[in-house]
């Protein structure tokens, strides 16, 4: 992992830092060629591409009744630890869930309403890795929302995963399929035979999956895209080069295409951090996938002239995990408004968040954290405003209305107040 300066980064080099993508743009036209196949063809097209795509050939796409029994299977102490994590996120989400509201407010009694979506799909990744935590992590704040059917989109295999289709299955999905990638997505957006259409995608998957919400928004509600894992440390003299490269390590790990970047203001412990991170990811079973993470462009530590250059850096990049290592990690944070999941001390690493302190890890990637946050109960709900005036609340508003809506050329907007006091 190389070391540079952030006055010595060349354009080039700062494009790869803060223009990251999904790279999902060179097979937009397979997907939609995939889609299209999917709408057109139903449970035909999902066995096809599953043979072709996953070496599989599938049976029974509904797999909810091997979900049931994959309970069975798991080791117990997987069992609890996916329980444990089911309810630490079930009450952080909890907390989440906004009152309905009503207050007169001059006369007029306004308020805001919140209901859940009836239908909602989880994608739950499968190929290198399981990940019974991305299961908690869709289909949990979708059921405290009030959504009341969960539908859940997992890659197949020969033998699938126990302790994903535990998970499943533990959270509360009402239907489980065993259809991953592109035509996943497709199905829960359009139904199936087998797979019943439901009005929001949400998870995240590898480029193909992700391609395939750019494609279908529009006729279904998605999350957000999210391109591969990433992470920014910020850290000053005071941090522990080990702990910070470790970070760096576990972010690699998810995916070739990881950005992991360490920011500070301390030329030292820049030099230490990527050294340390060298040798982390020499201990590691997934060591070719670190390295190839470290080694492209998005991917580095850099050494600021101060913390101030540093917070800048790290707004600018707006992480999907942000940890702050530092002594005034608060004032730092402050300085950061653009994170997806914000990480703060030497006792919280990210892996407490992708599993168990109850936070959602489908996290907004490639800069979108400046836009928008993560996956959360808000993510499964729908708000209506509600009014009520009465004769003298309306008329104290007669004249600002029937004006703005004669200088628009809508006299029938204005006429639809007068009539009301003729």
């Amino acid at each position: 992992m190389d070391v540079q300066t952030v006055e010595s980064l060349s354009p080039e080099r700062r494009r790869a830092f803060f223009e990251r993508d999904a790279g999902v743009e060179s097979i937009r036209g397979d997907v939609r060629e995939i889609l299209d196949r999917v709408r057109d063809e139903g449970d035909v097209a999902l066995r096809e591409f599953s043979s072709r795509f996953d070496g599989v050939d599938v049976g029974n796409i509904d797999v909810a009744a091997e979900a049931e029994r994959a309970i069975e299977e798991v080791d117990g102490d997987v069992l609890a630890a996916i329980r444990t994590a089911i309810d630490n996120v079930e009450t952080f989400h909890a907390r989440q869930v906004p009152d309905d509201w009503r207050e007169e407010i001059d006369g007029r009694e306004l308020g805001r309403r919140f209901r859940p979506i009836e239908r909602a799909g989880v994608y739950v990744p499968g190929g290198t890795a399981a990940y019974p935590s991305s299961a908690i992590m869709g289909i949990v704040p979708a059921r405290v929302a009030g959504v009341d059917h969960v539908a859940v989109a997992t890659p197949p295999a020969e033998e699938m995963n126990p302790a994903t289709l535990a998970a499943i299955h533990e959270a509360g999905a009402d239907a489980v399929y065993a259809v991953g990638g592109a035509q996943a997505v497709g199905a829960l957006a359009y139904g199936t035979e087998t797979v019943s259409a439901v009005q929001k995608v949400v998870g995240p998957g590898n480029k193909w999956v992700t391609a395939a919400k750019a494609e279908v928004r529009g006729d279904v509600e998605i999350d957000f895209l999210a391109g591969p894992s990433e992470v920014l440390v910020v850290a000053d003299e005071t941090a522990d080069p080990a702990l910070v490269a470790a970070e760096l390590v576990t972010q690699a790990e998810h995916d070739p295409n990881a950005s992991v970047v360490a920011v500070t203001d301390d030329p030292d412990l820049g030099a230490e951090i990527a050294t340390e991170a060298d040798r982390q990811a020499g201990e590691r079973t997934r060591e070719e996938i670190i390295r190839e993470a470290f080694g492209h462009d998005a991917s580095g530590v850099v050494v600021a002239r101060s913390m101030s250059e540093a917070t800048l850096f790290a707004e600018e990049y707006a992480a999907e995990h942000l940890v702050i290592l530092a002594d005034d990690d608060e004032a730092i944070l402050d300085r950061i408004p653009s994170a997806g999941s914000a990480f703060m001390g030497p006792f919280t690493p990210v892996a407490a968040g992708d599993y168990a302190s109850g936070t959602n890890h489908v996290l907004p990637t490639n800069g979108s954290a400046k836009l928008y946050g993560g996956l959360s109960v808000d993510s499964f709900l729908r708000s209506t405003t509600v009014q009520r005036l009465d004769e003298e609340s309306l008329s104290a508003l007669s004249e600002t209305i029937t004006t703005l809506a004669e200088a628009e050329g809508l006299d029938a907007h204005a006429e639809s107040v007068r009539k009301r006091f003729e």
